[in-house]
């Protein structure tokens, strides 16, 4: 038994190391096992695809264990192939991979012809990102020239998933003024050469030139590139440009480029590339290997159609809170609504034994839905024993001629159950994944593991009906395997405790993505309340169907919805009645994605006081929606509910401005136990948009390649103007964000521990002879609040002000006052104690303190040149004839006068010397 609990607290350590809803991958005597390689429902089917993805595995592989100093390699990759896909012998059914925990999604671009490779990355250095994007044309080879091969390309973007280091270029600040006084490109390492040009074509004909600088940033002009040359030497760095042929390792402390405006600069405090990798626990888990790794093994899975049994608890203690009821009119939800056609399911009901309600049924209709709606519970008694209820869920597969690999159960139970522990590593052996819906706070620790330990969803429902809980639980529990265009999407959840006569009023935007199979749920506690539904165009909809034996009506709406606002009023007729309404729809249309909100938290288990961090995703297929407004309801396990506005402002807990990814701190806990996570967004008027933008992490787009001194460039990117994409429609989406687990919170009021968040916005520019500074205000705990003073130091080392914050030079900020979290605060002062004569930048940090006296860390650190950087000189441009003297230089070198004309090359003549001598003479 001890063998048993220390295996299953490592598997548990090990998947919250990985974080929440993330990677299956793990790694393995160096090699990396278990990665998913998915390809997207709405890739067209081409096997040749599949061939593409082995070679790019094979030789990524290869290229890694070069990169990495013989540490790591692939070792297994699973490549998960769409259900519409033809069958073949060599394909086998999945078993916990998903699109879910797929680490490279093969996927259409984000916004037509744009075939850039990236990583969706929204957390900080050294964290895991979410998962690698490659689109179809590159996987087959037809990018190649735009950002080279493509297995050394998987290893830049590999970085940025597993190690959360981000790229040494930058397209938003290409040049820079480096220490040296000179523009350079910005790049790591800078013995990478090539040349800056503005080269642009039309019609066949190219015209190349030297860059003119802008005469306000003293920079290149906003033309100018660097084309690298084709032939180089250096060896780093992959997350500058992999693409050269010279490149196969990342850079080191010794060769990093600490000037350039790199991401990864700013994100990773100046430490190398490399040094971030040797801190992550691979590194610090591992060895180099002596000898060669072996070749990779790939395994092909398609996606088949979904086979699930629900395992509903009928103890006693479900009678309480009106469990039984709420757990049946989920379940109807569920199976009316959410699993999906095809879908085989089959029916368990447990108390201390468990009884099988139905075999697998193949849901082809409504015929099939409603056959399993009848073998719901009527009664609950007994006591609780849920691995009777698994067990005979395993005999309903069985049953079905399915082995339990790739099955699916769906557990509701309160979860009063001391023995189901007895059960957890047969759960774990199975194949099986187990999504568990705990209703109420007294779940047993071994059930909340089940899921964890088989890649399922862990939710939660407390007993408060009115937050709507337990409904969007089994809303959240559609298929991670289907096409999005076939999801039903949840687009309202609300609820009251109302006494008589008072009203639940509303509305839901039912945008153009969506309308198809439009369905309005409404349940209520006690007596069935007055319920009035209007269309966009104002006219009335009555014609809902009641089930009073569950305390439930639901409208489907035929067709497609119209578009626009329906609104909706609920009158109470009884006192303390709970009344909820919850409306979903599909997409309208298979071949346009729907808009939608995808929501997670940093970690499923934390212990207070460390912070809780909420991120909602807006997605429309793959292009980032900013601009909405979304909030999130946080729910603990008493019914208390917290609501977070959550912001993509790129401060605080979000790490990227207009990334479509909206987060916020969480430190309000109100006890111990289970937490619930709802996100709203909403699209608002005249707001939300695509983001046009490219992703933060990417491979560089190569523009060309310098060879025998001329440029062969490549097409230019495809752009898309800001006129191509309009403001969105307003939208409404509602999404549930599973479950996490507290411990060691405090009773009473809580202590403040919370600093102010870290600053990680901080920009500095130089105005005459003052510096200017911007940056986004944070709170007084993290993001909420405001804090009680800034702390501002400036170096002329960059170390040494990273290293020693507070030894370094502190600036007067007597008249600076904090703003409210998330103001924007700007500040000017004048540098002073210059120590050098010759000192190239200015560099500061800004450093916040609570009333507590608690400290947020220094910020990014912001720089300025106190120089105006030397640019290439441009030749004189205009048409001429003959020689065009530009400077005649006149020096006595001994009884010789060197008279030097400098032109495109120079040449110098030797003359006697005249009776009297002097300096050097510029004409």
């Amino acid at each position: 038994m001890m063998g048993f609990s220390r295996r299953v607290v490592f598997l548990l350590l090990l998947y919250l190391l990985q974080g929440s809803d993330t990677s299956l991958v793990r790694l393995n005597e160096n090699g990396y096992e278990d990665i998913i390689i998915a390809i997207d429902p709405a890739v067209p089917e081409d096997v040749t695809i599949i061939e593409h993805i082995k070679e790019m595995v094979t030789k990524a592989s290869t290229y890694l264990f070069e990169a990495t100093e013989k540490r790591f390699f692939f070792k297994n990759v699973s490549i998960l192939i769409p259900e519409s896909w033809s069958n073949k012998p060599e394909y086998r059914r999945p078993k916990q991979e998903s699109y879910k925990h797929a680490d490279v999604k093969i996927a259409p671009p984000t916004l037509k012809g744009r075939d850039e490779p990236y990583t969706r990355q929204f957390t900080e250095c050294e964290k895991k990102a979410e998962y690698i994007h490659f689109t179809p044309d590159f996987v087959l080879g037809r990018k190649q020239n735009e950002y080279g091969d493509s297995g050394k390309l998987l290893v830049h973007e590999w970085a940025h998933l597993r190690w959360g280091v981000f790229d040494e270029y930058n397209e938003d600040q290409p040049f820079y003024s480096a220490s040296s006084k000179k523009i350079e490109a910005t790049r790591c390492s800078t013995s990478i050469t090539g040349v800056n040009r503005v080269h642009t074509c039309q019609g066949g004909s190219c015209i190349t030139r030297r860059c003119r600088t802008n005469s306000t940033t003293k920079l290149y002009e906003k033309d100018c590139q660097f084309f690298p040359d084709k032939v180089q030497s250096e060896k780093s760095s992959i997350m500058f440009m992999q693409s050269i042929d010279s490149v196969t390792a990342f850079c080191k402390k010794e060769n990093h480029n600490r000037d350039a405006p790199t991401l990864h600069n700013m994100k990773c405090k100046y430490r190398s590339t490399w040094e971030v990798i040797s801190n992550s626990e691979d590194f610090k888990n591992s060895t180099p290997m002596e000898m060669s790794p072996s070749p990779t093994f790939f395994s092909l899975l398609r996606i088949g159609e979904r086979i699930l049994c629900l395992v509903l608890d009928v103890s006693g203690s479900m009678t309480s809170y009106n469990r039984l009821n709420r757990m049946n009119q989920g379940a109807k939800y569920f199976l009316s609504q959410i699993i999906e056609n095809r879908a085989r399911v089959g029916m368990v009901h447990f108390s201390s034994q468990a009884t099988i309600k139905s075999e697998l049924i193949q849901i082809n209709s409504d015929i099939e839905r409603n056959k399993l709606l009848k073998t719901l519970p009527t009664g609950a008694s007994g006591g609780t024993s849920i691995c009777s209820g698994i067990e005979a869920a395993f005999q309903v597969f069985n049953h079905g001629g399915y082995q339990t690999d790739g099955t699916e159960i769906l557990l509701l139970s309160d979860g009063e159950d001391s023995t189901a522990k007895n059960c957890i590593d047969k759960v774990k052996d199975s194949g099986a994944v187990v999504h568990f819906i705990a209703l109420g706070p007294s779940a047993d620790l071994a059930v909340t593991n089940m899921p964890i330990l088989t890649g399922g969803k862990h939710l939660y429902a407390s007993d408060e009906a009115q937050n709507n809980g337990l409904i969007d639980a089994f809303g959240a529990l559609a298929s991670e395997n289907a096409d999005i265009t076939q999801k039903s999407l949840q687009l309202e959840s609300n609820g009251a405790i109302l006494n008589n006569s008072l009203w639940l009023n509303g509305t839901v935007v039912i945008d153009s993505t969506l309308g198809k199979d439009t369905f309005f749920l409404v349940t209520w506690s006690q007596k069935v309340p007055a319920i009035y539904l209007r269309d966009p165009k104002g006219t009335q909809i009555t014609n809902f169907t009641m089930d009073t034996a569950s305390k439930m009506a639901y409208l489907s709406i035929p067709g497609t919805a119209q578009v626009g606002v329906w609104t909706y009023n609920l009158e109470s007729k009884e006192n303390s009645e709970i009344v909820t309404i919850t409306v979903t729809s599909r997409a309208a249309n298979s071949s346009v994605p729907p808009i939608i909100v995808n929501s997670k938290v940093n970690t499923d288990t934390n212990s207070f006081p460390s912070p809780m961090i909420v991120y909602a995703e807006v997605l429309q297929g793959y292009t980032p929606i900013i601009g909405a407004r979304v909030t999130a309801t946080i729910e603990s396990n008493n019914g208390n509910t917290e609501e977070l506005l959550l912001l993509d402002n790129g401060a605080g807990a979000d790490a990227f401005k207009d990334d479509g990814v909206y987060s916020r701190y969480f430190t309000a806990y109100s006890t111990n136990g289970r937490y619930s996570l709802k996100v709203r967004a909403d699209g608002g008027t005249n707001s939300a948009r695509r983001s046009l933008r490219h992703p933060s992490s990417r491979a560089a787009y190569i523009p060309g390649w310098v060879v025998d001194g001329e440029i062969q460039g490549n097409p230019p990117r495809p752009e898309t103007t800001e006129a191509t994409q309009p403001v969105l429609e307003n939208f409404s989406r509602t999404a549930s964000g599973g479950a996490f687990v507290m411990s060691n919170v405090p009773s009473g009021s809580l202590p403040d521990l919370y600093p102010p968040s870290q600053i990680t916005d901080l920009q500095a520019t130089l105005d005459g002879e003052n510096i200017h500074l911007t940056w986004t205000a944070p709170g007084d705990d993290f993001d909420v609040g405001k804090a009680q003073q800034y702390i501002i130091r400036t170096s002329e080392n960059i170390i040494d002000l990273r290293d020693n914050f507070d030894n370094s030079l502190r600036v007067d900020t007597t008249n600076l006052t904090p703003q409210e979290a998330n103001s924007k605060e700007t500040f000017a002062f004048k540098p002073e104690n210059i120590a050098e004569e010759n000192a190239t930048y200015i560099f500061i940090a800004i450093e916040s303190v609570d009333k507590s006296n608690l400290h947020s860390g220094p910020s990014n650190i912001a720089q300025v040149a106190l120089f105006t950087p030397q640019a290439e000189p441009i030749p004189d441009e205009r048409p001429r004839s003959g020689v065009s003297v530009s400077t005649i230089v006149l020096s006595v070198v001994g009884s010789v006068v060197l008279v030097c004309i400098i032109v495109s090359t120079t040449v110098c003549i030797l003359k006697k010397k005249r009776p009297s001598s002097g300096a050097a003479t510029t004409f």
